[in-house]
């Protein structure tokens, strides 16, 4: 699959299918792989298009730092690349860059399907700064499987969900803890949330029933979006598109196609 350097960086995306594009943005220390139950699914009604972030997977990882904004730039010229606009689905930190691109280049995006996101990280609370904290001491001290280790145990924590387990903690030991790091700094303090009302295309906001933030925290920026919906997948945790895919994917598809 094809690297592009773009906006001076080598990143590495992954296309699929014809159609009207679709663009998946991966979560914080992930990469294309957290979409493959999503590139089966839409791949034949959409040209889908997965792209490793900066500092991410198979993308350069420049010393430099790392801002949303930056990602979203550029995701911005992959967009120009594949000859956009786009639809574009983010989850956690994807989602975050998303919202940062609608605001940013508004007219590259078709519509936003945002997963289990945030519309800002504001670090006014002890819980927010220990949260931040963690994720930046763990890979530190322990290493990446470590923070793979403890992220698994959160994100899959039912008996039988042992290779979920598994499989998150050797995907984060792929990671380097400078660039994970990095990327867990252009998350604390970043906010849209005075932006929202710009963003005029459509939203679907999706919200797993048992994420790391509650559901209501969601609601307040649906209400603030000028044309935004929010699903809830009952019983479903952080990691909805690898955990229940089938769920997510019929959720998305009735947003994309609700002529089908």
């Amino acid at each position: 699959m094809p690297y592009k350097n773009l906006n001076g960086i080598e990143l590495y995306y992954e296309t699929s299918g014809e159609g009207e594009p679709l663009l998946f943005i991966h979560g914080l220390g992930s990469s294309t792989r957290d979409w493959q139950d999503q590139v089966k699914c839409f791949s034949d009604k959409f040209q889908t298009v997965t792209v490793d972030l900066r500092g991410h997977g198979q993308t350069e990882k420049p010393p430099s730092t790392y801002s949303i904004s930056l990602f979203a730039s550029d995701v911005a010229a992959l967009i120009e690349e594949v000859e956009g606009p786009v639809h574009v689905a983010g989850i956690s930190m994807g989602g975050m860059v998303a919202l940062q691109l609608a605001v940013d280049y508004p007219e590259m995006v078709k519509s936003l399907i945002l997963i289990n996101t945030q519309d800002e990280v504001l670090l006014n609370t002890r819980q927010a700064r220990q949260a931040v904290m963690i994720r930046k001491v763990i890979p530190r001290l322990m290493g990446m499987k470590w923070m793979g280790k403890y992220l698994g145990k959160k994100l899959f924590p039912e008996e039988d969900q042992g290779h979920f387990r598994e499989l998150i903690a050797n995907r984060w030991a792929e990671n380097s803890v400078k660039d994970y790091t990095k990327s867990v700094n252009a998350i604390a303090g970043w906010s849209v949330r005075k932006h929202l009302q710009s963003i005029k295309c459509p939203v679907l906001v999706v919200a797993s029933e048992l994420d790391y933030t509650p559901v209501g925290a969601k609601e307040v920026y649906v209400k603030i979006l000028p044309d935004a919906r929010l699903e809830v997948i009952k019983g479903a945790r952080h990691a909805v598109s690898v955990e229940r895919p089938e769920e997510l994917n019929k959720v998305m598809m009735g947003f994309l196609r609700p002529d089908l």
